[in-house]
């Protein structure tokens, strides 16, 4: 992604950071300093089985290594949602509490949107999948 070295040199702690999929989909994280991202992601040894039970981990890693395919584009998206961005210090509390932890999946109430929006605001909101 040629965008990452971009997103690194002026992204803050809590920015959200939309990676854009060409079919109209997005994967979001939060970026987390330091050129890393915490997002919802498969963890370092699970299986093809883990996915398809719809297991997750909240994960910390370099933005250059979010496994997107070829043609996602990232971006600091910090508008997409009409919400006030909690403190930091809040944000930071609701990353370190959920980091490491294992969820179960669910694109209506429980995705990677719904992740990073709560660490941004408080509020779980996904627009991709408005019911």
């Amino acid at each position: 992604m040629p965008e990452v070295d971009q997103i690194i040199s002026t992204a803050k702690f809590g920015d959200l950071i939309e990676f854009s999929y060409p079919i109209g989909y997005s994967h979001w994280g939060v970026y987390a300093d330091d050129g890393y991202v915490v997002h919802f992601a498969v963890a370092e040894g699970w299986s093809v089985i883990n996915l398809l039970l719809g297991e997750t981990m909240i994960r910390r890693v370099p933005l250059a290594e979010v496994n997107v395919p070829k043609g996602v584009h990232a971006s600091i998206s910090n508008n997409c949602h009409s919400f006030e961005p909690s403190a930091p210090e809040d944000m930071r509390l609701r990353c370190s509490a959920l980091l490491g932890q294992v969820f179960q999946y669910h694109l209506l109430s429980f995705n990677c949107e719904h992740f990073a929006t709560y660490v941004r605001y408080g509020k779980a909101i996904c627009n991709q999948v408005l019911i």
